[in-house]
């Protein structure tokens, strides 16, 4: 008998029902906007970087230039990390997912750096400057170590995209691949209240440190369907396997109602903005490093998509051309979605820090669908299988 004394309705998933009042950044799904504090991500990824925009998204504002130095010099400062958290990481299964490996070294820097001080502007600036810096250093030490090497240290002489290209790859980048990868950073940085930032605004909430917050976001978006969206679309590509097999691939699809990787949003019923830009990005890309055959299954994979869906708001997404960027930037598929974690980094925590400012803990109500006045039988009476009638 189920409860009657709600009378509120479910939702399942708490889908389209607020969760926070923000003024971080700004979707509009049904015109394709993207707004990080107002501006356009489309002026952000032109203008901007992603250290710059992630000051704007934590501290509400765009730097001056002597603001927007110390904050850069800060994180460089604090890439390294200490030999403890190094010596842990290498007694890491070898065949262990990068993600479970990142939620572990984030909650392992509440070890060394949590006190709680919430309330002390300085605790918190050390905690986002500490977590911007060390966050990648950590995905490109396991990518290392997991192979049986040594870790690359940091290069103080690099910007933040191009320092964490040659810890990965053990090559200093190219002044245009950096910049690529600057991009997109800033184009993952924040998209409202995603799964990952409300378990982050849900864990900051009860006041626990900033390390928690962070781990807590990251094993939330390592689950197959919020993070690893890249990946999968990489893999479509991969099975799809030549531009001729796109159409009866997309017809077979359509009839069984099965999903298309890289298509499809919550929020979006017309194209995602962010994914013109990226795929601007990766044909800057393959001009400079040389063309992935992949992207023409890609595009005819949209087109033939769009042509059979786009009627029913069924759009390429962020996740669908990123992955040709990754890949042509040599980074590995199981570390998509890692590096996902290390630019919405900037948008934990500024909503991390937007949580504390009107902190109420999260404590939603649920609706009661079981028994009442239920007897309990004694053990002596159940025989194996039995169940209470």
């Amino acid at each position: 008998m189920a409860d009657s004394s709600y009378q509120c309705e479910y939702v399942p998933g708490l889908s389209n029902v607020p969760a926070a009042q923000s003024s971080i950044s700004y979707v509009d799904g049904q015109r394709g906007l993207l707004e990080y504090r107002g501006i356009p991500i489309e002026e952000l990824v032109q203008k901007s970087t992603f250290i710059e925009t992630a000051y704007l998204l934590i501290w509400g504002h765009l730097p001056a230039q002597e603001e927007l130095d110390a904050f850069e010099q800060e994180i460089r400062h604090h890439r390294r990390l200490k030999y403890r958290i190094r010596d842990m990481m290498k007694c890491f299964p070898e065949k262990g997912h990068p993600m479970d490996a990142l939620q572990t070294c984030a909650a392992a820097l509440g070890l060394f750096h949590s006190r709680r001080a919430l309330e002390n502007p300085d605790y918190i600036r050390r905690a986002v400057v500490r977590l911007l810096a060390k966050i990648p250093t950590m995905v490109a030490a396991f990518e290392l170590i997991r192979h049986g090497n040594e870790p690359i240290m940091p290069n103080d002489r690099l910007n933040y995209a191009a320092n964490f290209l040659h810890m990965l790859t053990e090559q200093e980048p190219s002044p245009l691949a950096a910049q690529i990868f600057d991009r997109c950073l800033i184009l993952h940085a924040e998209h409202t209240m995603s799964t990952s930032t409300f378990s982050a605004r849900v864990t900051a909430s009860t006041l626990t440190d900033p390390y928690g917050v962070i781990a807590s976001a990251v094993g939330t978006l390592a689950g197959p369907l919020h993070g690893g969206a890249a990946e999968d679309s990489l893999d479509l590509l991969e099975t799809i396997g030549s531009v001729e097999n796109v159409r009866p691939y997309v017809d077979k699809c359509v009839e069984q109602r099965e999903k298309i990787a890289g298509f499809g949003h919550r929020v979006y019923k017309v194209k995602d903005p962010r994914t013109a830009i990226l795929q601007n990005l990766a044909e800057q890309l393959f001009a400079e490093r040389g063309y992935d055959p992949y992207y023409d299954i890609a595009l005819e994979l949209e087109k033939v998509v769009e042509e059979k869906l786009g009627n029913r708001g069924i759009h390429a997404n962020v996740d669908f051309y990123s992955g040709l960027v990754y890949r042509r930037l040599g980074i590995p598929k199981d570390l998509f979605t890692p590096i996902f974690a290390i630019a919405r980094m900037a948008g934990w925590l500024a909503h991390w820090k937007e949580q504390l400012d009107t902190n109420r803990i999260f404590r939603p109500t649920q609706i009661y669908g079981g028994e009442h006045q239920v007897t309990y039988v004694p053990i002596e009476q159940r025989e194996p299988g039995w169940e209470q009638n």
